[in-house]
C-alpha cells in the first residue's frame, strides 16, 4: 500500500481526531475533515463543509441512534449534525479506528460510539483503542478481541475522545509507525 494513496477522514475535533490528523500530515496521508456550518474545529486542514443536502443523506432518527447506542440522545440540532457528519466519515472511510472506552454492552462511550455503531452496521473493519484497558481491540464475530491493528486500506477513519490520555496518543502514533514505518 502506497501512503500517498491513503486518505484519512475525521471531524477535526480536539483530542483523538487532531492526533490522527497530525500523524496523517507527518506521514503524507491525505486528510479530509468533515464539518458543518458553524461548527468549531480544532484542526481544519482540507475541511469539507457539508451542505444541508449532504447532512440529510446522513440523517437518522434520534430514537434509533439512542436505541443502537443504549443511551438517550435528545433532539438537538447540534447533536443531529454531529451524527450526520460521522455518517459521512464512516461512509467514505473503509477501515475505522477509534480511541475511547468500550462499555460492558459492547458500545463505545460518548458520541464516538456512533462511528463504532455505523462501522458495525456497514461491516467495516473496526478497531478501538480502549484507554482504560490500554489496548487495541478489533470487532470480530460479534465481540471485541485484543489485537494490534494496522492501516490496511486506502481510506480510513480516525475518531475518538476529546479527552485523550498519553497512552491514547502513543497508541495512535504507534499505529502510524507500524502501518507506514518511521
Amino acid at each position: 500500500m502506497n501512503v500517498q494513496d491513503c486518505t484519512l477522514y475525521h471531524g477535526g475535533l480536539k483530542g483523538a481526531e487532531t492526533v490522527f490528523g497530525e500523524n496523517a500530515e507527518k506521514y503524507g496521508v491525505q486528510e479530509i475533515v468533515f464539518t458543518f456550518e458553524g461548527h468549531r474545529l480544532n484542526r481544519d486542514k482540507n475541511a469539507v463543509t457539508l451542505t444541508e443536502d449532504d447532512l440529510l443523506r446522513g440523517d437518522i432518527s434520534m430514537e434509533l441512534a439512542s436505541r443502537m447506542m443504549n443511551r438517550t440522545y435528545y433532539e438537538t440540532e447540534k447533536i443531529r449534525r454531529v451524527l450526520q457528519t460521522i455518517f459521512h466519515m464512516v461512509n467514505k472511510g473503509h477501515q475505522v479506528f477509534v480511541v475511547g472506552t468500550i462499555l460492558e454492552d459492547n458500545s463505545v462511550k460518548g458520541g464516538t460510539g456512533w462511528a463504532v455503531e455505523l462501522a458495525k452496521l456497514f461491516n467495516r473493519p473496526l478497531h478501538v483503542y480502549d484507554q482504560a484497558r490500554r489496548h487495541w481491540f478489533t470487532w470480530k464475530e460479534g465481540a471485541w478481541k485484543e489485537d494490534t491493528p494496522r492501516i490496511c486500506y486506502n481510506t480510513f477513519v480516525g475518531s475518538g475522545t476529546r479527552y485523550l490520555s498519553d497512552d491514547g496518543i502513543a497508541a495512535i502514533n504507534q499505529l502510524f509507525v507500524e502501518s507506514f514505518g518511521t
